[in-house]
C-alpha cells in the first residue's frame, strides 16, 4: 500500500529492498537454473504485494473451464495463476536439484574435498576463483556479479585435487524467500568440506560484513564448517603485506592476500591444505574375508578410495572426510570401536582381528 501511495506521489517507480535485490539478481541470471530461481523468487515476492487494481472486474462471471470460476474476482485470478506458476517452476528445480545432488555424491564417492567460495557480494571471491583456477569467470566490481554456481578442479596442492565451487555473494538480512529459492547455490557452501571466507579486506565495515556472513552461514546449515579467513584486496591497504596467521588458538588460518596482483596466494594454498589434512582421514584398513559386513558398511558410508583384494581379504584406503568417517564409530558388533581405535591413530597400515 506504501509503495503504490509513493509511486502516485512522485510519479515513477518504487520498489522495496527485497524487489531491488530480486531486479539485481534477475539481470544477473545466466543459466537456466538461475532463472527459474529468479522467477520462482519474484512471484513469491509478487504474490504477498496484489493490490486491488481490478475493481471495474469485481464481479466476474464463469469463462472458459480451467481460467476462472464464477464470480472470481481479477485479484483471486491473479494469486490463483502466480500458485500455479509456483508449483511448476518448484517441479522444475526439484529435478535440477536431483541432478545436481547426483553430482554432488559422485564427487564424495571419488574422494575430491569440496572447498567453498563464501563472502559478502564484492569481495573478490570470483577474482580470486579466477586467479586459483585460471579459469575466466565473469567477475566485476558490482554487487551480485556471481548468481549461478561455478565449479573447477583445482590441481597441484599436496593434499590432492580439489573442487573449487564459487557461490552468490551474501548480503545483510538476506529475505528467507531468497535463502530458499537459491537453495543450489547455497547448497555448494553447506555440504563443502572447507569454506574460504573472503572479506574485502580494505572494508571499514569488515567486521560487520563477516559477522553477517557468519549469520547466513548458520541459517543455511553451514556455521559449523571449518574456514579460512581470506582478507582479500591488500594492494588497496598502503601498509598490508600478504601473510598467514590464524586464530582462535590456530583452528582458524587467516591469509592475507590480493587476488589482483597474486601476491599471497601460496599462503592460502598452504592453509587450505592444512585444513582439508585435519578434516580428512587417510589410511589404509585390512579387512579379512571373514568381515565383509564391515567392508560393505564402508561402501555405503562411500569413503573407499581404492580396494585391491589379497589372499586373506581386501586392503582397503580410505580417503575422505572426518564428517563421513566419525558416524562409522558407533557400528555394532565391535566394527565401530576397532575403526575408532585403527583410524584415530593409522601411523601403521591396520589389520582386523
Amino acid at each position: 500500500m506504501q509503495e503504490r501511495n509513493l509511486e502516485k506521489l512522485t510519479e515513477c517507480r518504487v520498489v522495496d529492498r527485497t524487489g531491488l535485490i530480486l531486479d539485481i539478481f534477475a539481470q544477473r541470471a545466466r543459466s537456466h537454473e538461475g532463472k527459474l530461481q529468479v522467477e520462482l523468487a519474484q512471484l513469491k515476492h509478487m504474490s504477498t504485494r496484489l493490490v486491488r487494481g481490478w475493481t471495474h472486474l469485481e464481479r466476474q462471471r464463469g469463462g472458459s473451464i480451467g481460467l476462472r470460476g464464477p464470480g472470481e474476482t481479477q485479484l483471486e485470478l491473479d494469486r490463483r495463476i502466480i500458485g500455479e506458476r509456483m508449483k511448476a517452476l518448484k517441479k522444475r528445480l526439484d529435478k535440477v536439484e536431483v541432478q545436481r545432488n547426483q553430482a554432488r555424491r559422485a564427487r564424495q564417492r571419488n574422494a575430491v574435498p569440496v572447498v567453498a567460495l563464501v563472502g559478502y557480494t564484492n569481495a573478490g571471491k570470483s577474482t580470486l576463483f579466477n586467479a586459483l583456477t585460471g579459469s575466466a569467470v565473469y567477475a566485476a566490481n558490482q554487487l551480485f556479479a556471481t548468481l549461478d554456481p561455478t565449479v573447477r578442479r583445482l590441481e597441484g596442492l599436496a593434499s590432492g585435487p580439489v573442487v573449487l565451487a564459487d557461490t552468490v555473494g551474501f548480503i545483510r538480512d538476506l529475505p528467507h524467500d531468497l535463502v530458499a529459492a537459491f537453495r543450489s547455490t547455497l547448497s555448494e557452501a553447506r555440504d563443502a568440506d572447507l569454506l574460504l571466507h573472503v572479506v574485502d579486506a580494505s572494508d571499514p565495515e569488515r567486521d560487520d560484513r563477516m559477522a553477517d556472513v557468519d549469520t547466513v552461514l548458520r541459517e543455511i546449515g553451514a556455521g559449523d564448517l571449518p574456514q579460512v579467513l581470506v582478507f582479500n584486496k591488500i594492494d588497496r591497504m598502503p601498509d598490508a603485506l600478504p601473510r598467514l596467521d590464524s586464530i582462535d588458538g590456530g583452528r582458524t588460518p587467516r591469509a592475507w592476500l590480493s587476488a589482483v596482483t597474486g601476491a599471497g596466494l601460496d599462503g592460502l594454498k598452504a592453509a587450505i591444505e592444512h585444513k582439508l589434512g585435519a578434516e580428512r582421514v587417510r589410511t589404509e584398513l585390512h579387512v579379512p574375508s571373514s568381515s565383509g559386513r564391515l567392508r560393505a558398511r564402508l561402501h555405503a558410508q562411500g569413503i573407499v578410495a581404492e580396494e585391491e583384494p589379497e589372499d586373506s581379504g581386501w586392503r582397503i584406503r580410505i580417503d575422505a572426510p572426518r564428517a563421513l568417517v566419525e558416524p562409522l564409530y558407533g557400528l555394532p558388533d565391535g566394527d565401530g570401536d576397532w575403526l575408532r581405535r585403527r583410524l584415530l591413530a593409522p601411523s601403521t597400515p591396520p589389520t582386523y582381528n
